[in-house]
């Protein structure tokens, strides 16, 4: 199918939106020094083909740009590349890239830098790559300078709006010797976005330079710090004083307030984002984990409504799925109504009453973490569950504990959330596949059904959007109930922003844009 339409989208402006700009206008006409942009957690890493966490991606999607995009509604739209086909049998998408493109650093932007970097991803030698989908990729050719094509192992609907990942942005081919980077491992991404990297020091602040040979809209900016503020108040505090111009996730508690106040604004971004407890089923400390019915046992109980009401004061909705009702191919398929006599009933049928388990969650990655998980294990002990925890750290650290293979476990279970990068259940059912467990993936309850994953195969590869969506909705079935989560919620996403600033805005699979903010 022919996508030649998208040219004539992105000659009307909507690129501006993919890169991050939102609609064409928003952006001022006035520049700045520095946007101050506060954040809960220190990026484990910059590289662009490792990352796992949104709010990193959209520190990256500044400098490192994917040939197509998401617009601001979730839609897919160019970006390096202004055009693309795909064959008759789904096996082979040719992209048309624009041309004159420069990176950073002054090398030129064409099909071999495409090659390169997607080859880079999908290469075992690349430090901790996540293709996730991406393995569908069989080959791929620079045809000419702005003509690449991919050939596919299998059909796969989704494969343009699966390029829009952080995890396929294209950077330099002579960068990865650069001072700093290895053919391995990136700590420099040089790409072709508004921003480049300028200094990074750790656990405090990350500075991004603008552009000026970008070849897009101009930023307004000359630069964009990004500060490293785990505590959420702190965050707050901060943007209220004036000393940052942007934060993400303020205490929820205080969103009201944070209305009423004239020197700031506050966005309520949508997110495709599920929180979720991840639970260990193959534990070999707490075995009784490895039982559906024990699982199960746990989702009765815990009062998820409560919690979204008390501790998410609302900034949530409960999950009647593995998934987010965004997504292609969600279907509604039960519920865990709180129920701690039923809990307590199946625990003690299932010989796990008095079971002792340790729970981990981060501080500072999602709103209000740490403390819906301290909430989770109150509803716990109240089932007569012994918990240690929860136990907290800061990000990198955090997830050194978790994305890891099952022998190496830190935890029996552990507070995560789950944005895909692209509106379609493809990606959330990355989460349910065993071909997913680290180190190939993040699939961290390290699940396993052979039936799940025959329907999340079948549903990848299956041309009629009906069946895929069938076929996910079967899927999404069989995990409810085999219960490899406590299935918490889909959260909302905060922004709160100085009203000295505008143009700032978000895409749906959560993430903030600040590339072309102004001052007001």
């Amino acid at each position: 199918m022919s996508k030649r339409g998208f040219a004539l989208l992105f000659a009307l402006g909507l690129f501006a939106a993919a890169c991050g700009g939102g609609p064409t206008g928003t952006a001022g006409p006035k520049h700045g020094g520095t946007l101050r942009i506060a954040i809960g957690i220190d990026p484990d890493t910059l590289d662009p083909a490792a990352q796992t966490t949104t709010t990193a991606s959209q520190i990256v999607d500044m400098m490192a740009e994917t040939l197509v995009g998401l617009d601001s509604s979730g839609k897919v739209v160019p970006l390096l590349a202004e055009s693309w086909t795909n064959s008759s049998d789904g096996l082979t998408y040719t992209f048309t890239l624009h041309s004159g493109v420069k990176f950073h650093d002054g090398t030129a932007f064409n099909a071999a830098a495409v090659k390169f970097s997607v080859d880079r991803l999908l290469s075992p030698k690349t430090f901790k790559p996540q293709p996730g989908v991406l393995r569908v990729i069989k080959d791929i050719t620079a045809v000419d300078d702005t003509h690449v094509r991919f050939t596919l192992n299998s059909t796969f609907p989704a494969f343009v709006a699966a390029m829009t990942q952080t995890d396929a942005a294209i950077i330099s081919p002579a960068s990865v010797t650069a001072p700093g980077n290895t053919p391995e491992k990136i700590t420099v991404p040089v790409g072709t976005g508004p921003y480049k990297f300028m200094e990074r020091m750790a656990s405090d602040h990350i500075t991004l330079a603008r552009f000026d040979g970008y070849w897009g809209q101009k930023p307004n900016y000359e630069q964009q710090t990004i500060k490293i503020v785990p505590e959420d108040p702190s965050r707050e505090a901060l943007v209220r004083a004036g000393q940052v111009d942007v934060i993400v996730s303020p205490p929820l508690s205080d969103l009201p307030a944070l209305d009423k106040d004239p020197a700031v604004k506050v966005l309520r971004a949508p997110s495709d984002r599920t929180i979720q407890i991840i639970i260990n089923t193959v534990d070999a400390n707490v075995p009784l984990l490895q039982k559906p019915e024990v699982r199960q046992a746990l989702n009765y109980a815990v009062d998820k409504d409560t919690i979204i009401k008390s501790v998410m004061f609302g900034n949530a909705v409960g999950l009647d799925a593995p998934m987010s009702k965004t997504l292609f191919g969600y279907c509604s398929v039960g519920s865990y109504p709180y129920d701690v006599s039923k809990a307590k009933q199946m625990l003690q049928a299932a010989g796990a009453s008095g079971m002792k388990v340790k729970l981990g969650a981060p501080t500072g990655r999602y709103p209000q973490d740490i403390k819906v998980a301290a909430a989770v294990a109150g509803y716990l002990r109240d089932a007569g569950i012994q918990v240690e925890g929860p136990v907290t750290s800061d990000w990198p650290s955090y997830l050194a504990q978790v994305n890891v293979p099952p022998a190496q476990a830190k935890f029996d279970m552990h507070l995560l959330g789950w944005a895909p990068p692209y509106l379609d259940a493809s990606q959330q059912m990355e989460q349910f596949r065993a071909d997913r467990i680290p180190p190939k993936g993040l699939e961290t309850s390290y699940y396993h059904n052979q039936k799940v994953e025959d329907l999340i195969n079948k549903a990848n590869t299956e041309t009629d959007a009906n069946q895929r969506a069938q076929d996910y909705c079967a899927a999404s079935k069989l995990i409810w109930s085999d219960a490899p989560w406590i299935f918490m919620y889909n959260q909302r996403f905060p922004i709160v922003y100085s009203s000295k600033v505008t143009g700032v805005s978000s895409t749906p699979n959560e993430k903030f844009v600040t590339i072309h903010a102004s001052p007001a």
